[in-house]
Formats: structure tokens, C-alpha cells, sequence
């Protein structure tokens, strides 16, 4: 998704309960890891270095990365975006030592605009992206991501806002489930699964992940599952389309491109190939000349809005994935700001 509204972090240990309280600082540290951490800070670290320096974390989470350049940029300022409340929370206790320079927004990553607007500011030096799913909301018993996880079929990133998926399997016809899990999942069998789903309810409501699960199994024949759970892309396919994950950051990668200052940069993380090749389109665009091709010189005004600061999609290394095995799919792809609007 991770993406939208990732929380920055992918899980290295056992599950942290959320429904009674919300975790410790020590739970936290135990639990998080901020993906590729490193490269992200020497990706941004250029921009970042001026006395009015902005970073946005369009994904803010558990703050794993934001917490590590407020501390290496003393005159940094953040904001934080997330849809998520309860990440929002957490983040606020996390970085409490660093109130006087930070801000937050419970939003979409689309209206990053907006969330600098909000605060007196124009553009932005960095922006961080790291998309997708957290382990926290994974690991929350309230929430329905995880097909591990008996849980409602929740999946609203932000539990006040829009549909669940429940509602999603209980409204959609068999065809707009079909499109769903195929689009979004990539499922072989969707519509082999649509059809169990469709049939199942009429005799009950599908409401819970062990439901979905067990409906999964048995549409799914045993000798033609591929590698990992069968119920994965399915549970991925409802997460997207319950956020609408892929629209939002369709919108959300112009309008971050839009608000980054000259030589300001631009990182994001996708865990999966349908956030990646929006990400790799969206900046092949925009490092691409915009003048008519076939003519000898560069038109003034249609240079390159980007250059690449990566070469392809970086994955993290052997050792980051043997200690946090959740950034096993994760692809980095970055680029810098060349010129701005006059």
C-alpha cells in the first residue's frame, strides 16, 4: 500500500496488542524498524541541511524515520502526515521532544498542499513516502488487515471515514469483485473467489478475516495455490480499494512534485508492483523533457522537472532483510527537484 498511509516501519518481533492500550515507547522500539533508514537519510540529508529546512513524512506512522533527521537536522522542521488517528497519537508521543518544530496532519497524502498551507509554509525540502500497511495496524485486533488475525473486516485506514470491507463484500456485485481482486490482487482465481463470496452471503453476511479466509481456501484448489497464504492478494485487493490506495497516491505523487523546493528531494518506498509502477511512471514523466522532440535545443521552460537519484528501484540489503524480513519487498526510488514554475 504500505500506501497509503503507511506508518513507516515494518515488524521485527511478535504482535503488540492495541486494543487495551496504546504501545510503550519500549514496545515501540522492540517492534519498530524503519525501513532502509539509512539510505533514506542520505538520500534526503542534502536537502535538508538550511536554517529553514521543511521535511514532509507523508507517511509519518511511528515516526521511525522522522525521528532520526530531527535529531541530525537540529533546525529541521517536520509535518507529519497520516490518516491514520491513531498513528497520528503515537507519533505525537514519540516525538515530544522535538514539539517546537513539528506539525501534524490527519489526512490523506493527496492534500499535502493543503497540510504545508495549513501551517504557514509554501514548499518543502524533503519528502518521505513509505507506503503501504503497518505492522501496528496489522497487529490490531480492530482493524481486519491481517488474514492471520481473527478480526472484523474492517480495513479503513482511518475508522471514521468511508466504507469497511465488509461493506465491500456485502454491496459489490460479483463482477465489481472480480475487478477488485484481480486489479488490485493480481488474484488468478478472482473470479473463482467472487463467486464463493457472492453465494456465501446470501446465507450470512461476511464479516469477519477467518470468514473471508475460510471462503478463500475453499475456492482456491490446493494443487494450483502459489507461493504464500491464498488469501494474501485478496486481503491486499480489499485494503486498496476500501483506501482507494492507488488513486490517492496517483494524486498525491503531482502534488508532491508540485511543492518541493528547487533541489528539494523526494524519496518513496512502494512494497508491492502496482504502487511501483505508478511511482517509476510518475517520475519518468517528469524527468523527461516536455518540449516537441525532433528539435536541436531545449525550449526554455520544458526542461526536466526531476532527475533520477537512483538508478531503477533499489531493495534493501541481504542483512536488513534477514533482520526485518518485511522490507524484503521493498523498492526505493528517489529524485531531486531541477526547476521550478516561474
Amino acid at each position: 500500500m504500505a500506501g497509503l498511509g503507511g506508518w513507516g516501519s515494518r515488524r521485527t518481533s511478535g504482535p503488540i496488542e492495541m486494543a487495551n492500550h496504546p504501545p510503550t515507547d519500549s514496545e515501540i522500539e522492540q517492534l519498530h524498524s524503519p525501513v532502509m533508514l539509512e539510505r533514506c537519510i542520505e538520500l534526503l540529508s542534502p536537502a535538508l541541511g538550511g536554517e529553514r529546512s521543511i521535511l514532509v513524512d507523508a507517511t509519518l506512522g511511528m515516526a521511525g524515520h522522522s525521528i532520526r533527521l530531527l535529531e541530525l537536522f537540529p533546525k529541521l522542521r517536520l509535518v507529519g502526515i497520516d490518516r491514520d488517528p491513531k498513528a497520528l497519537e503515537i507519533a505525537r508521543v514519540r516525538l515530544r521532544d522535538f514539539a517546537d518544530r513539528t506539525h501534524f496532519a490527519c489526512v490523506t497524502y493527496d492534500r499535502i498542499p493543503e497540510a504545508l498551507s495549513e501551517f504557514n509554509f509554501k514548499s518543502a525540502d524533503g519528502i518521505l513516502f513509505d507506503l503501504g500497511v503497518s505492522s501496528l495496524q496489522l497487529d490490531d485486533s480492530d482493524r481486519g488487515f491481517s488474514y492471520s488475525r481473527e478480526a472484523a473486516l474492517d480495513m479503513r485506514m482511518n475508522q471514521s471515514d468511508g466504507p469497511t470491507a465488509a461493506n465491500v463484500l456485502a454491496e459489490f456485485d460479483e463482477t465489481a469483485l472480480t475487478k477488485i481482486f484481480w486489479k488490485f490482487g493480481e488474484e488468478r482465481f478472482a473470479s473463482r473467489i467472487a463467486k464463493f463470496i457472492v453465494a456465501a452471503r446470501t446465507k450470512r453476511p461476511i464479516t469477519t478475516s477467518s470468514q473471508l479466509v475460510e471462503l478463500v481456501e475453499a475456492a482456491v484448489p490446493t494443487s494450483l495455490r502459489r507461493t504464500g497464504h491464498p488469501a494474501k492478494r485478496v486481503f491486499q485487493a480489499l485494503r486498496i480499494e476500501v483506501n482507494q490506495e492507488l488513486r490517492v497516491l496517483e494524486d498525491a505523487l503531482p502534488a508532491a512534485i508540485g511543492v518541493l523546493s528547487k533541489h528539494g528531494r523526494l524519496v518513496v518506498m512502494s512494497y508491492h508492483s502496482l504502487e511501483d509502477r505508478i511511482v517509476k511512471q510518475t517520475f519518468a514523466a517528469a524527468t523527461q523533457s516536455s518540449s516537441p522532440k525532433g528539435l536541436p535545443v531545449e525550449l526554455p521552460g520544458h526542461e526536466p522537472k526531476l532527475r533520477l537519484l537512483t538508478r531503477g528501484a533499489e531493495k534493501a540489503s541481504e542483512r536488513e532483510i534477514s533482520e526485518n524480513p518485511r522490507s524484503a519487498s521493498v523498492r526505493l526510488r528517489a529524485v531531486e527537484r531541477t526547476r521550478v514554475a516561474a
